[in-house]
């Protein structure tokens, strides 16, 4: 236990965090309490080039499409497509635009170039395919499957045809109506046809799962962790879609719910892997339970990092960005009683704090901007660091 905040106070590097953690954890998590601030994104690639060459890590995932992710991967590991079209198509939410995320995908395809299969770095997404408004339709990850299953098992044993299943698809506009997300009843998310494919896609990666020593030896690990994505994620998918259609007072903590869940399995399959850094909102990736206040009250929900937390146990390690002001978007200088007034008064630029040494009472700071969530205090010494940058971008 640190004795005062001098000691716990470390220059930001790979060494340091690992130094505050009880073990080397298979999933290290740094969270963000904004999207899209550079600065944050310098402080992470920075974190996780220390990652890299003094920690062994591999894998970087990041608050992002699962399904678009493929395609960074896929251009950082054999320079498929170009550096332009990868950044547009390769990223949700538009984070493909962010000077932080192209400076990780060129240092990253310039560190592959090269190397061994064995020795490259590796780029996933592990959000859902979907955004605010509404959700994609499961047809591509849905027939992605099937194809390779087609491909490398008996046709005999398939329990749907292709034909068939575009069929109850149907056009991907009747997915993917914005007005379903505040209207349940313009969701086809419990039509018949969307309960049908709920079925063949349990039956798909059913099968999927009997035969992965077979796959193993005709396809190869990636093949199969790749059709294993296509699988949870139709699946997430038409979970989510029925979700949408239901009317209840619990619909909206439930697609928050789902959608989270959906995050933890995809972290879960990476970790399973290789050592990996995750990074995305705070509020994916802590350890406590998730609330939000929205038109019809608050709502409650166990989040992507409480989720994989409770099966990694001590191999999850969960370490939250603090920021002092954001320029530009009104956030100034923290008052001194909150625990961002503590961190501010250090006066350095930026530095990782054992969470242990803040145990002071401290007030809640309020955000004048509504991208921007402030360190929840009651939350702080439950962390296992945090990383600070006093002015951000």
């Amino acid at each position: 236990m640190p004795t005062s905040l001098d000691d716990a106070i470390h220059p930001i590097d790979a060494a340091a965090v690992m130094a505050l953690l009880p073990t080397r954890p298979r999933l290290l998590a740094i969270g963000e309490p904004t999207h899209g601030v550079d600065t944050v994104l310098d402080v992470r690639n920075e974190v996780f080039r220390h990652l890299v060459e003094h920690e062994e890590y591999r894998t970087i995932t990041l608050e992002s499409s699962c399904l678009m992710g493929l395609a960074v991967d896929d251009y950082i590991t054999s320079a498929t497509g170009t550096f332009d079209d990868v950044m547009e198509q390769g990223f949700s939410h538009g984070w493909g635009k962010c000077t932080g995320n192209r400076d990780l995908v060129r240092w990253m395809r310039e560190y592959n170039d090269g190397r061994p299969a064995s020795e490259m770095l590796h780029f996933a997404g592990f959000d859902g395919p979907m955004e605010m408004e509404s959700a994609l339709s499961p047809r591509d990850p849905l027939t992605r499957l099937h194809a390779y299953l087609v491909e490398w098992i008996d046709p005999g044993l398939m329990p749907v045809g292709a034909e068939a299943l575009s069929r109850l698809l149907g056009e991907d506009e009747r997915w993917q109506d914005p007005n379903a997300m505040m209207d349940p009843s313009q969701s086809i998310g419990q039509s018949a046809e969307a309960v049908n494919l709920r079925i063949h896609a349990d039956d798909l990666v059913s099968l999927l799962d009997m035969h992965v020593p077979h796959l193993l030896a005709v396809t190869s690990r990636d093949a199969v962790d790749r059709a294993r994505l296509y699988g949870r994620t139709a699946v997430g998918l038409l979970r989510y879609h029925h979700a949408m259609a239901d009317a209840s007072p619990a619909r909206m903590g439930r697609l928050c719910g789902l959608r989270d869940s959906m995050m933890a399995e995809n972290l879960l399959a990476l970790a399973g892997r290789a050592p990996t850094l995750a990074h995305a909102h705070n509020s994916h990736l802590q350890r406590q339970l998730s609330s939000m206040q929205i038109w019809g009250g608050p709502i409650e929900w166990w989040s992507a990092g409480a989720l994989v937390s409770s099966a990694l146990e001590e191999e999850y390690a969960f370490v939250p960005t603090a920021l002092g002001t954001i320029r530009g978007h009104g956030v100034g200088v923290p008052p001194s009683g909150t625990v961002e007034g503590l961190l501010y008064s250090v006066g350095r630029d930026r530095f990782v704090v054992d969470a242990r040494a803040l145990s002071a009472e401290f007030e809640p700071r309020v955000s004048p901007w509504f991208g921007y969530a402030p360190m929840d205090p009651g939350q702080v010494r439950e962390h296992d660091a945090v990383l600070f940058v006093r002015d951000a971008l």
